[in-house]
């Protein structure tokens, strides 16, 4: 064959690499970049006929992965002509137009520390009165939604409902019965609280993800006075008494740490729980309550601070529900780099006093604030 007929290879074919370290062109393999970022198309309806509110808690401007799926579910069901409407209780700090929600109506006075089921239920009542949504979706949880779903139900004896949902489609809902070993069917209600992992969130399109700021500014006229609850606040706990599995922020050591006594240190700072791996316990460094992993305790923490831990299989199972991974490594090749949502490369003791620093001086100074602004 000559030169001018010979069919060029590609040079920036994917290619693969044999054990030998030989790297071999994959002649099969799609001439597209794996780094291009994947086309989807938009969902949002122009002119909708029709609306699906979902409704959720945002914990410190985050929704958890319920709420996401939640209102993934809305989106899916939704046809051409319906919008769907996410209503976030508290602030929101990310962006949810990947969940498909087309419009976004944000309430941060709805704050997740303060028990206010009265303002909150006033305020579901004044948006779905504004709306007039054909179908509403809540998470069927134990932190706030489902009790604000079942206050919702009760004052609306006219609207179909169903809770525990763990199957939905478009004409039809399930959930479990006889005590999990069979599905009670029924048809699609208007007031739905699913239960987790119902739906997938990785969805062929997008949505607009418009704030209303008309829709929020008719939604909050509630009167504190005009409740039957009073707020007490939340006691203040000291971190070293929970237990891991409940614990909210983490501070995790492994064999990166020689020195427990700053780690202890730090963890006080943030005011955290101290967890370990199994090496460190292992070593004599940690009791055995401490240890993480398939072999010691699932946590799942809003924030997980793993100093000096390599990331073994056995640890990331056990980190895999928390929210936030914060790693400190020497290794930027090791597995927990690659769980983390943010590494800080280098040595763990001197990352750790440099903190223990910079914390001490940020509470100076919200401490100098407080005396320079005393509340009368």
């Amino acid at each position: 064959m000559s030169a001018s007929k010979a069919k060029r290879i590609n040079p920036n074919r994917i290619i693969n690499t044999t054990q030998s370290g030989i790297k071999r062109i994959a002649l099969s393999a799609p001439e597209v970049a794996e780094n291009i970022p994947e086309v989807k198309t938009l969902r949002t309806p122009t002119k909708p006929k029709n609306f699906y509110l979902t409704v959720t808690h945002a914990d410190r401007g985050m929704l958890d992965d319920h709420a996401h799926q939640v209102i993934a579910s809305a989106a899916i069901l939704a046809d051409k002509e319906t919008a769907v409407v996410a209503l976030v209780l508290g602030e929101l700090r990310e962006d949810i137009a990947s969940l498909g929600a087309d419009k976004v109506i944000v309430m941060p006075e709805f704050d997740y520390q303060i028990f206010q089921p009265d303002a909150e239920l006033s305020c579901v009542l004044k948006v779905i009165d504004s709306l007039k949504p054909s179908r509403i979706f809540m998470p069927d949880n134990m932190i706030g939604d489902g009790e604000l779903g079942r206050r919702l139900i009760a004052t609306q004896p006219s609207k179909s409902a169903a809770t525990h949902i763990v199957e939905i489609d478009t004409k039809h809902v399930a959930s479990y019965q006889a005590g999990g070993s069979l599905l009670a069917f029924a048809d699609l209600p208007e007031i739905i609280l699913l239960a987790a992992n119902t739906a997938e969130t990785n969805l062929p399109f997008i949505a607009s993800a418009i704030t209303d700021e008309q829709l929020k500014s008719t939604s909050y006229t509630f009167k504190e006075s005009n409740s039957d609850y009073k707020n007490l606040g939340m006691l203040p706990v000291a971190s070293a008494t929970i237990a891991l599995e409940e614990a909210d922020f983490i501070v995790s050591a492994g064999n990166g740490v020689s020195n427990v006594a700053t780690l202890e240190t730090l963890a006080h700072s943030l005011d955290a729980s101290i967890g370990a791996s199994r090496v460190a316990v292992d070593d004599g460094k940690f009791p055995r309550d401490k240890q993480i992993g398939a072999t010691g305790k699932t946590v799942s923490a809003s924030a997980y601070l793993a100093i000096g831990i390599s990331g073994a299989v056995q640890h990331l199972q056990g980190i895999k529900d928390c929210r936030h991974v914060i790693a400190i490594n020497r290794d930027n090749s090791a597995p927990i780099v690659k769980r983390a949502d943010l590494t800080i490369i280098g040595d763990a003791e001197e990352i750790m006093q440099s903190l223990i620093l910079v914390i001490a001086e940020a509470k100076q100074a919200t401490s100098n604030q407080v005396m320079s602004n005393p509340v009368n």
